[in-house]
């Protein structure tokens, strides 16, 4: 049987995991931490899992590596040079690993996106020898793009990305043009340098596409560094787990929360977070709560804005998307929430005293508003908040609207200057956030509700920053 590479995908954090297989066994390439997704694929496909391949020490998540490979017996492959705190199965460059009479790996160095980065070749049975299908290239070899190379510090990124472009030309001539590129970071990813312009790739196709391919190692270290933006914060703990070996999840419900013990977590300073979509929080919500709605990156954006280890309790319609968050939070190292309440947001509050509205607007009417001719049941526009990152607000920005990226708005709420704050970020999701931060704060706000590339169509000045 032909080898079969399925895609476990984790949108929420712009990765993807492997399972290639024979028909028999199964190698698993990067797991997240949440391996039932794996566990079924394996079973549904009726195929024992016998190696799991860790490419990197990952930066982004937490792995479900040890775990999978502690329940399924299965070999687990970490770079030697990888100092952790568990029993592996250590490989370095040049390594075999006879998976079955027709799989096949090579490992192969490729530092850059990390000093012991590993890719493996995946090589199929023919009947004239070995045959390389594709390469699992981890963080180093995306589609068109590279993994970013700061994530150990600013005082290795330089020698990272020299490294990088190396081992990305060290594939190239390795590995006939044909073969598949599978890489685990890319597609939304902050580990990635920028992003993937493909669902697929070939290494003929990151020849003619990727710059890490097409320019000088010079240039592009230089182009590399350059296009580097903030990542999230809670990177700096997903090493020390991984290094240390993460433990088994728990996703089994937490705690209900009744309305009082809300507003006792909130006045504690704890965290409640509304899961709702933006326009559902807009509608109504209990006032001190913050929307992170489950459409978008909720995990991502709630474990760069909070003081690690603070509480967090969630909000939802059902009891499906409280287990939903959970899954997405454990990934990130978040295991347990301290509490869940689910229904409407009226049965949240004690009194109808505690909930409030955000008002919600497009550009249409920031664009009216700014002119003065201010739309019915909303303030002037004394603020335009832009919550998008630096590469974002640089490539492109409203002339005189203010700068805080949604990440550093809690620590910079006084930088906010006082008067009606109309926030917008790229889509509305980061700029319900800030509302909500903002209108905890005691801001008067409005959210800006719509795509920035309509901002310009709407008759607002665009500018590029110095």
């Amino acid at each position: 049987m032909p080898v079969e590479v399925s895609v476990v995908a984790t949108s929420s954090l712009g990765d993807r995991s492997y399972v290639a297989s024979d028909g028999q066994v199964a190698i698993v390439v990067d797991p997240q931490r949440d391996i039932d997704r794996i566990m079924y694929l394996a079973g549904e496909k009726g195929v024992r899992i016998t190696h799991v391949l860790e490419t990197h020490l990952h930066n982004d998540y937490v792995s479900g590596g040890l775990e999978l490979a502690r329940i399924t017996g299965a070999h687990y492959l970490v770079a030697a040079a990888d100092e952790v705190g568990f029993e592996r199965t250590l490989v370095s460059d040049g390594d075999q690993v006879t998976v079955s009479d027709s799989l096949r790996l090579r490992v192969i160095a490729t530092p850059g996106h990390t000093f012991h980065h590993l890719s493996y070749v995946l090589d199929v049975a023919t009947d004239v020898g070995w045959e390389a299908t594709g390469v699992f290239t981890g963080g180093s070899l995306l589609f068109g793009t590279t993994g970013r190379t700061d994530l150990l510090g600013q005082h290795h990124a330089h020698e990272l990305a020299q490294h990088q472009h190396a081992s990305a030309k060290r594939l190239a001539d390795l590995l006939p043009d044909g073969a598949q590129v599978w890489p685990t970071h890319g597609f939304g990813s902050f580990c990635s340098a920028s992003q993937s312009d493909a669902p697929e790739s070939t290494i003929g196709r990151e020849k003619e596409k990727n710059p890490v391919l097409r320019l000088a190692a010079d240039d592009f270290v230089t182009e590399t560094l350059a296009g580097l933006d903030a990542y999230p914060a809670y990177y700096a703990h997903m090493g020390v787990v991984n290094v240390g070996g993460p433990a088994p999840i728990d996703l089994t419900p937490v705690t209900r929360a009744d309305a009082a013990e809300l507003r006792e977590r909130m006045t504690d300073g704890e965290w409640v977070v509304d899961l709702r979509h933006r326009k559902a929080y807009a509608a109504s919500h209990l006032t001190g709560t913050v929307s992170l709605g489950l459409d978008g990156p909720m995990a991502t954006w709630l474990g760069w804005l909070i003081e690690w280890g603070v509480p967090i309790t969630l909000l939802a319609e059902t009891p499906q998307q409280v287990a939903d968050a959970q899954r997405e939070l454990v990934r990130i190292g978040i295991d347990r929430p301290a509490a869940q309440a689910t229904g409407d947001a009226g049965q949240w509050a004690t009194g109808p005293g505690q909930l409030r509205e955000l008002r919600m607007a497009d550009f249409v009417a920031l664009a009216a508003a700014r002119k003065g001719h201010v739309p019915d049941g909303l303030p002037g526009a004394d603020v335009i908040l832009d919550v998008r990152m630096t590469n974002e607000w640089r490539t492109s920005h409203i002339d005189g609207a203010v700068h805080i990226p949604l990440p550093d708005l809690p620590r910079r709420l006084a930088d906010v200057p006082t008067g009606a704050v109309w926030v917008h970020c790229g889509s509305g999701y980061r700029a319900t956030a800030a509302a909500s931060l903002l209108a905890n704060a005691g801001h008067e706000v409005v959210v800006v509700d719509d795509a920035f590339g309509q901002a310009q169509v709407a008759g607002l000045e665009l500018v590029t920053a110095a």
